[in-house]
C-alpha cells in the first residue's frame, strides 16, 4: 500500500528527478531517526569574529568579510584587500593569504619609492613572456573553487619543462635572472614564490625584472629583511631546509632533487613521476611533502602517501597532503617514530609505541554518516591482520563538534585539536 502510495505521489505531482532523490533521502534519514540511528550533524555557516583571532579578522589593507561557509572539513572565507577580493578555503589559505597581502604591500613600496628604468622595463615586458614557462603560473584567485578536501573524502566511505627559445641567447639569461630574482625576493619576504596569489605575481614579477635587469640595486629591492624577518627562524629546520631549496633552486633542479629522494625511499620512479608530474602540486608542494617524508627514516609505506596524493584534485587538496606530511614528520621526531604508513581509506601511519596515528588537516569536522562510515571502515580495514594499537589518536589541525569528538573518543580514539600550534607549518 505504501509504495503504490508513493508511486501515485510521483506520477500526478510530476516530481523532477532532483526533487525525488532528495524527498526519498528525507525519508531514509527520518526512518533512521526512528529506529534509533546515530545523531548526525549538519554543518553550519559561523562568523568570523567567532573563529578567528584579530589579527586575522583584519589588519592593514585588509578585512576578512564576516559570513564564514563551513562545509564539515573546511572553512570558505572572502578576504577583501587594497589588491583584490579573494575567495580562500581553509585557516591554513588564509594565514597564507594574509601573509601574501602584507608582501604586496611592501613591494608596491618598492616600486614606487624608486626609479625604474624605462629601457629596463621595455625589456622586461618582452622576457616575462617567456620567464612564465620557468616559474609555474598562477590561477586566478589564491583558492580554487571551494571542492577542497570534502571532495577529496566524499570519495572514501611530467615536470616544468623548458621551451625551446626561438630568440636570442642573451633573452634565455635574462629570464633566468629574473626567476632567480624572484625566488630570492620571495623568500625575503617569506611567500611562495609558486603562490596562485595573481596580485603576488604581479609584483614579484614588477621589482624581480627590475632587479636583475639593473634597475635597482640589491638594497633597494629588498629593504625589509633577510630571511628571518618574516619569522622563518620560527619554523622548524625543515622549513628552513625547504626555504633555502626553494630560494636556490630552479623549478627543474627541484623536481631532480625531489624524484632522487623519492626514489632512494623506495618509491618507484613511475610513481614519483606521476606525483611530480601532477597538475595541482606546485614545485613548493612537492618539495615540502617529499622533505618531510624523507625525514621519516625507517618508515615503510611511504609511496602509499604519494599514491593517496594523487587524488588532490585542487589547490585546497595539495595544501591538505602537505600538512599530513608535516604532522606525520613532527610526531615521528618529537613523539614517536613511524614504522609503517598505508592507506585503508583515510592514511594511517603506526608508530614505535605502538599508537596508530591519522593526521587529519581540517577546520572544523562535525560528525555526519559519512564520517561514522569512513572512521569504522578505516578502522576496520586497518586492523585486519595486524596486532591491536595501543591507542589511535587522530591529529587535526583545527577543531571538532563536541558531538564528534564524544563518538570518536567512544570508539576508542584519542583526539589532538589545534595541533597547528604545535607543530611547524609552512604557511
Amino acid at each position: 500500500m505504501m509504495q503504490g502510495w508513493l508511486r501515485r505521489v510521483r506520477v500526478h505531482a510530476g516530481l523532477s528527478k532532483l526533487f525525488w532523490s532528495l524527498f526519498l533521502t528525507c525519508l531514509t534519514l527520518a526512518a533512521g531517526v526512528a529506529w534509533g540511528a546515530s545523531q548526525y550533524e549538519v554543518p553550519k555557516d559561523r562568523r568570523a569574529s567567532e573563529i578567528l583571532p584579530a589579527n586575522l579578522i583584519s589588519g592593514p589593507h585588509f578585512r576578512v568579510r564576516n559570513q564564514v561557509i563551513a562545509d564539515g572539513y573546511m572553512y570558505r572565507f572572502t578576504v577583501d584587500s587594497d589588491y583584490g577580493t579573494f575567495p580562500v578555503g581553509g585557516l591554513y589559505g588564509l594565514r597564507k593569504l594574509v601573509r601574501e597581502i602584507q608582501a604586496i604591500a611592501a613591494l608596491k613600496e618598492v616600486r614606487k619609492g624608486q626609479a625604474v628604468l624605462e629601457g629596463a622595463r621595455d625589456k622586461g615586458r618582452e622576457t616575462l613572456q617567456f620567464a612564465a614557462n620557468l616559474v609555474a603560473a598562477p590561477a586566478d584567485t589564491v583558492a580554487s573553487v571551494p571542492r577542497g578536501v570534502a571532495k577529496l573524502f566524499g570519495n572514501i566511505a611530467s615536470g616544468v619543462q623548458n621551451p625551446h627559445d626561438p630568440r636570442r641567447n642573451t633573452v634565455a639569461q635574462d629570464v633566468l635572472k629574473v626567476s632567480d630574482a624572484k625566488r630570492k625576493i620571495a623568500y625575503d619576504l617569506g611567500v611562495d614564490v609558486y603562490s596562485s596569489n595573481r596580485a603576488l605575481q604581479d609584483e614579484l614579477d614588477n621589482v624581480g625584472r627590475a632587479q636583475a635587469l639593473g634597475a635597482l640595486g640589491v638594497s633597494a629591492a629588498i629593504p625589509y629583511g633577510g630571511g628571518t624577518a618574516v619569522g622563518l627562524g620560527t619554523m622548524g629546520y625543515t622549513a628552513r631546509e625547504v626555504n633555502r631549496l626553494l630560494r636556490d633552486e630552479s623549478p627543474n633542479g627541484l623536481r631532480n632533487l625531489n624524484e632522487e629522494k623519492l626514489v632512494a625511499m623506495g618509491v618507484d620512479r613511475g610513481l614519483a613521476e606521476r606525483f611530480l608530474n601532477h597538475a595541482v602540486f606546485s614545485p613548493r608542494h612537492d618539495t615540502v611533502i617529499v622533505t618531510c617524508l624523507e625525514r621519516l627514516s625507517g618508515a615503510r609505506g611511504r609511496e602509499a602517501f604519494i599514491r593517496f596524493a594523487l587524488a588532490a584534485s585542487d589547490e585546497e587538496s595539495a595544501n591538505f597532503f602537505q600538512n599530513m606530511a608535516e604532522i606525520l614528520r613532527y610526531y615521528h621526531e618529537t613523539v614517536s617514530s613511524l614504522q609503517e604508513i598505508a592507506v585503508p581509506g583515510v592514511l594511517c601511519a603506526r608508530a614505535a609505541n605502538g599508537s596508530v596515528l591519522v593526521p587529519y588537516p581540517l577546520d572544523y569536522g562535525v560528525w555526519s554518516l559519512r564520517a561514522e562510515r569512513a572512521v569504522k571502515n578505516t578502522l576496520a580495514d586497518y586492523r585486519k591482520g595486524r596486532p591491536r594499537a595501543a591507542k589511535t589518536e587522530l591529529w587535526v589541525t583545527g577543531a571538532l563538534s563536541p558531538l564528534a569528538r564524544q563518538q570518536l573518543e567512544d570508539r576508542g580514539i584519542t583526539v589532538m585539536e589545534n595541533v597547528y600550534r604545535r607543530v611547524p607549518m609552512m604557511d
